[in-house]
This record gives C-alpha cells, structure tokens and sequence, in this order.
C-alpha cells in the first residue's frame, strides 16, 4: 500500500487510488495517524485535533466511530478484511491508536531518503548526480502538503515542517545548478517560489544570483527591491546582511561570491509565509 501526503491525500494499491471517501473529521483523524505512523497517537491528541478546545461531550464516542469508518475505507483500499486491517494497519493501543507503517510506502518517506542521498552527493563534490536526486524528490510534490484535510495543531506543524523542508531543498537544488552553470534551470525553477514566499530571504537569494550569472542583472536588482519593500511593509525589517551583500555587488558588477557551491549564511531567516 502506497500512502501519500505531499499533496491531497492519497491511498493506493498497486499503482491504483483508492477513493478517500470520508468526511472531514474522520479524514481528520486518519491524517493524523498516517502522519505519526509507527508511533501510538493518544485519543486526547485526536481529540484536540479535532474538536481544539471545545470538544462535545460524545467527543470519545465519535473518534471510535471514525476510527471504523477509517478501517472500513482501509479494508476496500487494501482488500484485507476488517479484522486484519483492526490487527496490522490501524491497531487499538492502550490510550490510543497506531497506524501500522511494516506493509506501507509513504511518500513523504521516500521523499526524504532522496533529499538526504541528493545533499550528501552534492557535499561530496558529485553535483550531477545529487541534483538529479533533489529533482526527483521535489517531483514527488503533487500540491500543498495534505491540502484537503481539515486540520488542526499537530496537522499544521506537520505541513509547516514539510513545506518549510520543500523550500530548504529548493535553495539547495539551485545553489547547485548555479555552481554547475545550469543558471537558466535555476532561475526557471525559482520564479514561481519567490512569487509564492515573498518573504522568504534564502528564495530571494538564489535567485538573484541565478539571474545575475544569467546576465539579467536588472531583473536580479529589481527582486531585491521587491523583497526589500516586502519585508520593510510586513515586518518592519531591513534585507539581512548577506542579501545586501550580493545586491551591492551585482551592482558594482562583481562575481564574488556567485560560484561558491555554499554561499555565506543566510543569518536570520524571515518565515516562511
């Protein structure tokens, strides 16, 4: 069974989707478990997701409903009878649940198998091959991270966390193509997340160097003012130093700095939005 987070939620066999055919607070509920696979979620934790601070009265009741519910829907995907899905999948632990993780494939997993073998390749001076890999991973995006899932605290971290590891590899597959020569691909593959994060400094950054070893040092310039007027009207702060840095060279036409495979810091980091 394949398990999909990166995106609307997905359950699969064999290469074929099975419906999520649930309402929201029991989608709620299995989003929780398969995120935390392998590790026993506490009914209150379920609770809190669901319900925040106001949960009803028949709050113990309804999770145990939609605790079948998600089993039945695991039983059609899967195939396997309810009891076995209540025995391997989504077992009843003291105080809790535990979605079963020994039969599952989870993307979010594999995705991160590739962003670690990606980063260690490029540190070891193999570009072409850890690049390939970062762009394998960052494929296996299919949309915001589970996008379709009513969610509460622990829902929220999670897709923060995921996002927030999405743009890290981003900076760091273009850091890469720059250092190889390939600016035009990193520009192409940052213009659409400057747009999406015009607060995010660390986006900002690759790109301006992307455009300015392209030879588009006006467009490189006009990012940075752009930021600039971003930062200064959402949080009343300046550019860090080290965007500063490259603006003033790019103006004085300079290229130190653009090919080093690890620029300087980024020092503070403005959040990701």
């Amino acid at each position: 069974m394949h398990v999909g987070i990166l995106g609307p939620l997905l359950i699969s066999l064999e290469g074929v989707a099975g419906r999520i055919d649930l309402a929201p607070k029991p989608r709620t509920v299995l989003a929780v478990l398969l995120v935390n696979a392998g590790v026993v979620v506490p009914i209150s934790s379920l609770v809190r997701e669901v319900w925040a601070d106001s949960p009803p009265a028949s709050a113990l009741r309804n999770i145990q409903t939609y605790i079948l519910q998600s089993r039945k829907l695991l039983s059609q995907v899967s195939g396997a009878s309810k009891r076995a899905v209540a025995r391997d999948l989504l077992v009843t632990r003291p105080g809790g649940y535990l979605f079963g993780a020994e039969f599952v494939q989870f993307d979010h997993l594999t995705y991160q198998e590739l962003v670690d073998a990606g980063r260690a390749d490029i540190r070891q001076g193999h570009c072409m091959k850890g690049v390939a890999l970062l762009d394998r991973a960052l494929a296996m995006w299919r949309g915001p991270a589970i996008v379709d899932v009513m969610s509460g605290v622990m829902l929220d971290a999670r897709r923060h966390q995921l996002e927030a590891s999405k743009l890290g590899v981003i900076e760091d597959l273009c850091n890469a193509k720059i250092a190889m020569g390939r600016y035009h691909e990193a520009v192409a593959d940052l213009a659409v997340s400057v747009c999406e994060h015009p607060l995010h400094e660390g986006l900002h950054y690759q790109y301006m160097r992307a455009l300015s070893m392209s030879g588009d040092r006006a467009h490189a310039l006009d990012v940075f003012s752009r930021l600039r007027m971003n930062l200064v009207a959402e949080l009343g702060i300046d550019p860090s130093d080290p965007i500063q840095e490259l603006q003033r060279s790019i103006l004085h036409s300079s290229s130190a700095g653009y090919t080093a495979l690890y620029p300087p810091s980024m020092g503070r980091m403005t959040p990701v939005v």
